[in-house]
């Protein structure tokens, strides 16, 4: 009876019940699993120090670590990197627009202060993801002309950060679609004059579907703006005084973004030949750099009946306009 009892009894004991008990195991189809279990309990108790040692369960490989942020993802307000000081991060201000109105040049001036960090291109932030790495107290900022015309811009900027602060730099709607038809003369030789883009039938209706004339309803692209921010985080700047006055409308850009007046008269000097100011100091060059060739170039003439109908044309949006910014920019 002592031979057939417990997990008490000897080795040959062990080797009678384990014939039995595998017969009985097989007659009922027990799992291997079960006869592993008892074999493992009868080491564990009744031979301690003659088992081989329990085989162990190899350690779990760590996952990798994740790798320096190669590319930029829109995680949160700040987007850290792995390498040289400062974040990238969404900009807290933007040059929206507008196009051919004097954002180049607005963002040349900003960039002598210290505390302002942009990109001297276009990076469409909101759609490349693309911003230079900031120090703390420093304001990012981009310039994307486009953005002040395009329908969806408003509710994408705001989506992402509602706190953000817009700039935009108009022009006499007029002066400023003759410059954007030089523009595009100077790619495109070919073009038709501008007289029979800007109208329909000769001197008919103003064609509004020709983006030069479009971009200059100011009032209609504000108000698809207002929809999502509030007038206060809004700066007009105006194109004509950025030109007259760069340090006052500079001072006024400084003072909307919190920042102290470093960018000053004495940044400025006027070149007859451009018929535009420019930078005394470039940004790290001791020497005095004016903006490149394709700003400044001449405008194509266009009759004055042209100039008389689209003024006439732009009047009652541009009065519009200075109701809704509560600024006379003087184009009439």
């Amino acid at each position: 009876m002592a031979g057939s009892g417990g997990l008490g009894g000897g080795a040959g004991d062990l080797q009678g019940a384990g014939t039995g008990q595998g017969t009985a195991l097989r007659a009922l189809r027990a799992p291997l699993a079960l006869v592993v279990l008892l074999l493992s309990a009868y080491c564990l108790f009744a031979l301690p120090g003659r088992c081989p040692p329990a085989a162990r369960a190899p350690a779990p490989v760590p996952a990798p670590a994740e790798p320096p942020h190669t590319s930029l993802r829109l995680r949160a307000p700040g987007l850290p990197v792995a390498s040289s000081p400062g974040r990238r991060r969404f900009p807290q201000a933007l040059i929206v627009g507008v196009k051919k109105g004097g954002t180049r040049a607005l963002l040349e001036f900003l960039r002598l202060h210290p505390d302002v960090r942009a990109l001297g291109s276009e990076p469409h932030f909101f759609d490349r993801g693309l911003m230079p790495r900031t120090l703390d107290g420093q304001i990012t900022m981009e310039k994307t002309p486009s953005y002040f015309v395009t329908q969806e811009a408003p509710r994408r900027i705001h989506g992402m950060s509602p706190d953000t602060k817009l700039i935009v730099v108009v022009r006499n709607p007029v002066t400023r679609a003759i410059s954007d038809y030089a523009q595009t003369l100077s790619k495109t030789p070919g073009l038709p004059s501008f007289r029979a883009l800007a109208f329909r039938h000769g001197l008919g209706p103003v064609d509004t579907a020709w983006s030069a004339v479009r971009i200059g309803l100011y009032a209609q692209h504000l108000d698809n703006w207002l929809r999502y921010f509030p007038l206060s985080h809004f700066l007009f700047v105006s194109g004509e005084r950025l030109v007259s006055d760069p340090a006052g409308e500079v001072g006024r850009v400084q003072d909307f973004l919190g920042l102290k007046r470093v960018v000053t008269d004495k940044h400025f000097y006027f070149n007859a030949t451009k018929g535009f100011p420019c930078l005394k100091k470039a940004q790290g060059s001791g020497r005095p750099r004016c903006l490149g060739k394709s700003k400044g170039r001449p405008h194509p003439r266009v009759p004055e009946a042209v100039v008389q109908r689209l003024q006439a044309f732009y009047r009652p949006f541009n009065r519009k306009f200075y109701q809704m910014t509560g600024q006379d920019f003087g184009w009439d």
